[in-house]
């Protein structure tokens, strides 16, 4: 595990200018499309909107629903529908996720956090591995959220693990003291897993 670099009281305007700057260094370092992935839930849309504010070439940048709630994509609780309405306007391609996709190899892979420790959609009843041999997959959370009593489709820990660079945004001190367990090593929630794997850079926005 590369111990991850945590970066305290930073603003969505900030966070975004982060973002943006690991952007503009892909782009530059490569030709073609470069592709993130990206969480869904309330935290990252506001973070959205700032980075979209930068001069950017968004017509390069193809983004992922690191996972989504299996709902048409004009549902409410759809991701894609609001990465749709948020990215394509820029001109940035979004995937719709699949189980027969197969996955790039992300310039960023971008995650929260929930209070149980579960990263996109994989929460603990889940069992996630870092060597399944899937890229995608589909499962039912257990408990269901209330407020979101739906299937998910989401990419696997080997599917995340992909990337150039992790990075987390995670607010609020229950969901910092899981972090730092995880970080530590006194928990296996899936969290934990991801990070005991990463070789790459990880950034965590608390």
């Amino acid at each position: 595990m590369n111990t991850p670099t945590i970066i305290e009281g930073r603003s969505d305007a900030a966070i975004a200018d982060w973002i943006a700057a690991r952007l503009s260094e892909a782009m530059e370092a490569q030709g073609g499309p470069v592709t993130i992935t990206v969480p869904g839930g309330s935290t990252p849309f506001p973070i959205m909107a700032a980075l979209l504010k930068h001069d950017l070439d968004w017509t390069r940048l193809v983004v992922w629903p690191g996972d989504d709630r299996v709902v048409p994509e004009d549902h409410a609780a759809s991701n894609t529908g609001k990465l749709r309405d948020l990215f394509e306007p820029a001109g940035a391609e979004v995937v719709t996720l699949t189980e027969m996709e197969a996955v790039p190899h992300f310039a960023l892979a971008w995650l929260g956090m929930g209070t149980d420790g579960h990263i996109a959609s994989l929460f603990p009843n889940t069992d996630p591995q870092v060597d399944d041999p899937r890229q995608v997959v589909r499962l039912t959370p257990d408990p269901l959220p209330p407020e979101a009593p739906f299937d998910r489709i989401s990419l696997t820990l080997p599917a995340l693990l992909a990337s150039a660079a992790l990075v987390f945004v995670i607010r609020g001190d229950e969901k910092r003291a899981i972090l730092n367990q995880a970080i530590a090593g006194t928990h296996d929630f899936p969290v934990a897993r991801l990070l005991r794997a990463a070789t790459q850079p990880v950034t965590c926005f608390t």
